[in-house]
């Protein structure tokens, strides 16, 4: 496992890396190692003054390494750092190892762990399009030429021409059969729509406590492991909240830094239930070091996907989960200490981490032990109470843009039409949506 960091002389990076300490850095990499059961011989922080763009590393330091790695008999290499394709042939050349980069590492975990058929379909889809660009280091007899008859090739045609080509069939064929699957995740949304529960999504860093969550407020058994990456299809259950209201709660793949564009973009019909939610709730690992860059990591993700911090978007909780794991709040310590504690730990946090939600401090919770589980559940009630309007509404069958935005941004009953050709409609929408609503109406 090698993991490349900043030595602090570098003046010209052509390309910019991880900024958490790379002991963090190097305790991820190899959770991720892990999680596909790899045997980690030895594992190396590599300094970099300079990325180079044959070989990342200099020629001194991968005469150096090539060393290490024969020295370990090592069959693999792990290098913690996206590589170009021209980068990894070079090294596989040089080490005579077959390689593994960052983002090859974690398509290998999704690979492995995707259960469901779209979940299968898009780590395939992700992986076509990772192989796509790495032909040439994949194959070696692809510089031959040969001859063919009919449409699968002509005399002089390559085979790198050929194999792109069939990758690129193959691509093909799976985005057509993710548009059918999204098709049917389109109609099962269509149909939650019609049931008035709020959605309260869980986001945050894979290992964050997220599926622990999800199990302890649902009674659920999703597997929750302390490794990367235990979770990655979605799963929804709905649960009471202390007033009584049913809302639907959603457990989601945890983000991770460096995400592969390829899963960013496969993953997004997945991860749309986030942009549904009525309410966000980011859970972090607040005995993590690294939480305040990882919470970076993930609102990052979050913008990628269209969550922006705007006022007609969802509000977004900080659940700070896993106080368990914190040395101070272990402590045997009546409840009002207890509470002290917790809000000197807020203040002692850095400043970018504390943001606020309706000026309410980060929810400081263990899902292991049910530590502050309480007051986010009252918490969660009151958002949905207090941020929800109810209205009645008479609309002409010429205004179906406004009824169809109204199944799509709340929760509608449609009653009967009367003499005048109108419609009736009860409807339940964020408050934060009213304004919008208002300009629709009068402008129509």
């Amino acid at each position: 496992m090698l993991a490349p960091y900043d030595n602090k002389k570098s003046k010209s990076k052509s390309a910019e890396l991880d900024p958490r300490p790379i002991e963090d850095r190097m305790e991820e990499a190899l959770g991720l190692a892990e999680a596909i059961e790899l045997e980690v011989n030895a594992s190396i922080a590599v300094p970099l003054e300079t990325i180079r763009s044959a070989t990342l590393f200099g020629q001194g330091k991968v005469e150096e390494l090539k060393q290490i790695i024969h020295d370990n008999h090592s069959e693999l290499v792990v290098i913690d750092h996206s590589l170009s394709p021209g980068q990894q042939r070079n090294l596989e050349r040089e080490w005579d190892v077959k390689i593994l980069d960052r983002t090859g590492l974690i398509l290998e975990i999704f690979g492995r762990r995707a259960a469901t058929r779209e979940g299968r379909l898009q780590v395939d889809l992700a992986h076509l399009n990772y192989q796509k660009s790495r032909l040439v280091r994949s194959w070696t007899h692809l510089e031959r030429q040969r001859g063919g008859q009919g449409f699968m090739g002509g005399p002089g045609e390559t085979q790198l021409e050929a194999d792109k080509r069939q990758l690129q069939t193959r691509i093909m064929s799976l985005t057509k059969e993710l548009e059918k699957v999204k098709k049917t995740r389109d109609l099962h949304r269509k149909k939650r729509k019609q049931i008035p529960y709020p959605i309260i999504a869980l986001v945050g860093y894979t290992n964050a406590g997220k599926s622990t969550l999800f199990n302890l407020l649902t009674g659920a058994d999703v597997m929750a492991k302390d490794q990367l990456f235990a979770t990655l299809d979605p799963t929804m259950r709905s649960i009471l909240l202390p007033s009584g209201a049913k809302v639907i709660m959603s457990d989601t793949v945890g983000f991770v830094s460096n995400l592969p564009t390829q899963l960013v973009a496969a993953f997004r019909a997945t991860l749309e239930e986030v942009l549904e939610a009525n309410i966000i709730l980011h859970v972090q690992d607040a005995s993590n070091p690294s939480r305040d860059q990882q919470r970076v990591d993930v609102i990052k993700i979050l913008k990628e996907l269209g969550i922006k911090e705007e006022e007609d978007s969802a509000p977004i909780f900080e659940v700070w989960n896993k106080i368990d794991q914190i040395p101070q709040m272990n402590e045997e310590t009546d409840k009002e200490t207890h509470t002290e504690i917790g809000q000197d730990f807020i203040q002692d946090a850095p400043s970018s981490s504390a943001s606020k939600c309706d000026d309410t401090t980060p929810f400081l919770i263990s899902a292991k032990t049910g530590e502050g589980i309480d007051q986010l559940l009252e918490a969660l009630d009151k958002q949905l109470e207090e941020h929800e309007i109810s209205l009645e509404l008479k609309l002409k069958a010429t205004e179906g843009m406004i009824v169809n935005w109204l199944y799509e941004n709340g929760q509608v009953t449609q009653g009967e039409t009367n003499n005048t050709g109108e419609t009736e409609y009860s409807v339940t929408l964020p408050k934060r949506l009213a304004g919008r609503l208002e300009k629709m109406l009068s402008t129509n």
